[in-house]
């Protein structure tokens, strides 16, 4: 079971420079009122002092950064106008992903010995674009939604100890929301940028696939998985997806960056001419508390201009044919691991390899119709819609020592990720989607609102998200001192 009890800690000390939002602090460094070594500083200190109760940076290079950072080259004005510079900018690497000289773990005991001898190639081109990684987020074992592991143990929700702060990029949720860090990367199979977001009070990005080049995989054509940013605003997240978006040949899903730089597109969004909300997808059950959160939050973009209606493609088949697609996926990745190394993976993960072991060539080919039809809704939808919102989760974080939920509003789930259904329904269709911060439940634990726009409209969404988080004014909330 994951492991409950907060670790003691110094007080935390003021956040400080780990205050600022990361678009105001690049501005700094572009400037130069600020140095890199400024904010390294900065958030070492913040890490010292927060991460002991928060548990979600267990991996770090903190003398490698400050090197780093004394001999990055100050900012040049040429390279202020460069989309998505970084300039010098700490940022925290999900463990699924290579850092130079550190481990990849996985979060699991098969790869506490992994070092990697380069960054992989999301890494490589953020550090190529000025940032600096000082530390490796905390992760579930392989995949999942709750992060603990048995190499770190479990981390926790800055808002509330006893409580997870989602997966699989829970470390980089809650390492953004207790100000350790400006930026931190994530991906996101079945909700991993979303959930966790929607769970800490911060933004994650689920781009549309091939916006952001993946590492080197043994599936390279799978649309399923992508890379995508975090951030404690959106303007944050469109500025990292700047620093991460374009062509490279290494990912064939790829495609070239857009010629207007996200970051000037959230400046000053407009309203979304029509927004189709829906509590459930028409799937399953949501609790009634974060339904009429989320429902009351996208019905304040009606104030903007924007009509709302209760629109909605038709997701039947989407929750079957999604575990199918994802069991195939996992058991291409991870299978060849079961038979030397199975008494040391977890149950949920020798379940879904075994699933993706075991189902028929039927299954995966009626999989992947009922993927087709999904999408020919969809695209349906957006010929009057721009926007689909429903929320991010359908249950509000719940306490970390529990696996994961085993119902919602008292309708039993059949698997150990059937919770995740409103984002994992989702990636079926490899649509760009966004957790935006709109809320808490009465017992203070945050609630995300889930946009989604059409293929490889990721502008459009980020302007739509940015509209909404000023709509909801809710900047305040991050970063705080854990409790």
């Amino acid at each position: 079971m994951p492991q409950t009890r907060p670790a003691t800690a110094p007080e935390p000390a003021d956040p400080g420079l780990c205050a600022l939002t990361a678009t105001r602090a690049v501005d700094l460094l572009i400037r130069r009122e600020l140095s890199p070594l400024d904010l390294v500083d900065a958030a070492i200190a913040r890490i010292e002092a927060v991460d002991p109760l928060v548990n979600a940076l267990p991996l770090r290079r903190l003398e490698q950064a400050r090197d780093e950072a004394r001999m990055l080259p100050l900012a040049r004005p040429d390279q202020a106008e460069r989309p998505g510079w970084l300039a010098g900018l700490p940022i925290a690497v999900k463990d699924y992903n290579d850092v130079a000289g550190l481990p990849t773990t996985y979060g699991s005991p098969i790869y506490a010995g992994n070092v990697a001898d380069r960054s992989d190639l999301t890494v490589a081109n953020l550090q190529a674009h000025g940032a600096i990684a000082v530390a490796k987020s905390n992760v579930p074992e392989f995949a999942g939604a709750n992060t603990f592991n048995t190499v770190f143990g479990a981390t926790r929700n800055p808002w509330n100890g006893e409580l997870t702060a989602g997966g699989s990029s829970g470390g980089s949720a809650a390492a953004l929301a207790s100000g350790m860090v400006w930026l931190a990367t994530g991906n996101d199979l079945g909700g991993s940028l979303r959930i966790p977001a929607s769970f800490c009070g911060v933004v994650g990005m689920r781009s549309s696939a091939g916006r952001v080049p993946r590492p080197e995989s043994v599936a390279p054509f799978d649309p399923l998985w992508v890379e995508g940013p975090m951030g404690r605003c959106v303007a944050d997240v469109a500025l990292m997806l700047d620093a991460q978006a374009g062509f490279d040949p290494r990912d064939p899903l790829s495609y070239p960056a857009p010629e207007r730089p996200y970051a000037e597109v959230v400046r000053n969004p407009r309203a979304p001419g029509r927004i189709g909300f829906t509590a459930n997808l028409g799937l399953g059950r949501v609790d009634p508390e974060v339904a009429a959160i989320c429902q009351a939050a996208v019905l304040r973009l009606a104030d903007t201009g924007a009509v709302v209606d209760e629109g909605c493609p038709d997701f039947s088949g989407g929750i079957e044919a999604f575990q199918v697609l994802r069991a195939n996926l996992i058991a291409a990745v991870r299978g060849p691991l079961l038979d030397q190394h199975r008494a040391r993976i977890c149950p949920e993960i020798i379940w879904n390899i075994e699933k993706g072991l075991q189902q028929s060539g039927a299954a995966v080919a009626a999989a992947e119709r009922d993927r087709g039809r999904i999408f020919m809704r969809l695209a349906a939808f957006f010929g009057d819609h721009e926007i689909l919102a429903c929320p991010t989760v359908a249950v509000a974080p719940f306490p970390v020592a529990q696996r994961f939920p085993t119902e919602i509003a008292g309708q039993p789930l059949q698997s150990y990720i059937d919770w995740m259904y409103l984002t994992f329904v989702l990636t079926l269709t490899g649509c760009p989607c966004i957790s935006v911060p709109v809320g808490l439940t009465s017992d203070g634990r945050p609630v995300g609102l889930q946009l989604m726009a059409r293929p490889r409209a990721d502008a459009q969404l980020l302007a739509a998200a940015a509209l909404l988080e000023q709509v909801m004014d809710l900047g305040a909330t991050v970063p705080r001192d854990p409790r």
